[in-house]
């Protein structure tokens, strides 16, 4: 039996070698189907994890306010934003002071910049630095750990205290290996003394966080003089219980704030984690569907490329077949023949279609800075995928091979 399957091996390959051409361009046809399945899911996995790992740190019980939800309003056949108006100071101002809910913290906080420029003693980084300003509630309302040093007091932010927290990267570009905390840094010619070292975090489509410093919000402000700066407030219950409530209060604070009528929408966004995740499961389901669906559709049509080209080779073929039935051979001998040679020209497109779909995908991970890891499940989807090809291609083929009858098989010209 194993010599057998080893002859029938051997024949399948020479046969391929002889029709090398066709065989290559069903191999190719083949692996732009399980291509686009493997690099499409290979993708969508690493930016669902880094986009999970990154709300990870998020508890359950915060919720943001923001200037936008997460919905997208929809107008007739297209979809239509509406402008919100920016979440000034004033808001800022007026939220913290009659946001009175128990066990509730208010956290506040501004980016003033992504190009910074921030010097020490004898260094200084390139103009690519985050900047931003931040309330003595931000860390631990967004899950920030400080792994050295500490956060802002309430005497640091109400005393506009020149002190600042760094991202991790900021340590090797600015002091390379020296304790940062109690070093003196300069930002547009302010000085600020280094009182804590934040946790790594990673960059997120090329977006270096760990490369970011944070000031308190009011030496923020009176440094960066934009206008109609958007300011982002998080609030964090301590009783998870209480989180509905908590945010009903929000919502209704907020609105008053705004000076809304009761009959007019909301013009801001209040999120919390689980819809932040929700979000990214529906676009992964829906890059997922676009995935499969563009895979089956090029996988159909390299099937019928496939059974083509063996029934083809099946005709070509005739008097081999029949000499070989002459000699003994049985049908089931010359069925499987055909068969394996269908198996080894869908597994030679599988091999190639699984390489070039982890290369996308990890092309697509270097190019958004984010972690890449092999696709086993989208691999092994892609090798159920081939098998199904074979089976679907080669039976026809190997059926109508094995059928042929010797005599007119030897008068075959």
């Amino acid at each position: 039996m194993i010599g057998l399957f080893k002859e029938n091996l051997s024949i399948a390959q020479q046969n391929i070698k002889g029709q090398l051409l066709r065989t290559i361009l069903t191999v190719f046809i083949i692996a732009i189907g399980i291509t686009a399945l493997v690099g499409i899911l290979s993708a969508v996995n690493a930016l669902e994890r880094t986009l999970s790992d990154g709300f990870s740190d998020i508890g359950t019980n915060t919720f943001s306010i923001q200037r936008y939800s997460l919905g997208i309003r929809r107008s007739g056949g297209g979809e239509v934003r509406k402008i919100n108006p920016v979440i000034g100071y004033s808001d800022v101002r007026a939220f913290e002071g009659d946001y009175d809910f128990p066990t509730a913290q208010v956290g506040v906080s501004f980016q003033a910049t992504s190009q910074a420029e921030v010097k020490s003693e004898d260094r200084k980084t390139k103009p690519k630095v985050i900047v931003s300003g931040v309330n003595e509630h931000f860390i631990d309302n967004s899950g920030t750990k400080i792994v050295d040093g500490r956060g802002f007091s309430a005497s640091d932010i109400e005393n506009n205290s020149r002190v600042a927290l760094l991202g991790s990267d900021m340590e090797d570009a600015l002091f390379q290996g020296l304790n940062p905390i109690g070093q003196t840094i300069s930002i547009r010619g302010n000085k600020f003394t280094v009182i804590g070292l934040l946790e790594e975090k990673g960059s997120t489509f090329g977006n270096n966080v760990d490369l970011r410093v944070l000031i308190p919000l009011n030496v923020a402000r009176s440094i960066y003089t934009l206008p109609n700066i958007n300011y982002d407030i998080s609030v964090k219950v301590n009783d998870q219980q209480l989180m509905d409530a908590a945010r009903d209060k929000a919502t209704l604070l907020m609105r008053s704030i705004r000076g809304l009528t009761p009959l007019e929408e909301d013009n801001f966004g209040i999120v919390q984690r689980d819809e932040l995740m929700s979000s990214v499961d529906e676009i992964s389901v829906a890059l997922n569907a676009a995935a499969i669906i563009i895979s089956v559709i090029t996988i159909f049509g390299s099937s019928i490329a496939l059974m083509n080209i063996m029934l083809v080779s099946v005709t070509e073929r005739t008097r081999e077949i029949g000499v070989r039935k002459a000699l003994g051979a049985k049908r089931s001998t010359i069925s499987w023949q055909f068969f394996i040679e269908t198996l080894l020209v869908s597994q030679y497109g599988s091999i190639v279609g699984i390489i070039l779909g982890m290369l996308i995908g990890w092309g697509v991970s270097a190019g958004f800075e984010i972690p890449f890891q092999i696709p086993w499940t989208a691999i092994i989807w892609a090798i159920i995928i081939s098998i199904v090809i074979t089976i679907f291609s080669g039976i026809i083929p190997a059926i109508k091979a094995s059928r042929l009858d010797p005599i007119e098989a030897l008068r075959y010209e």
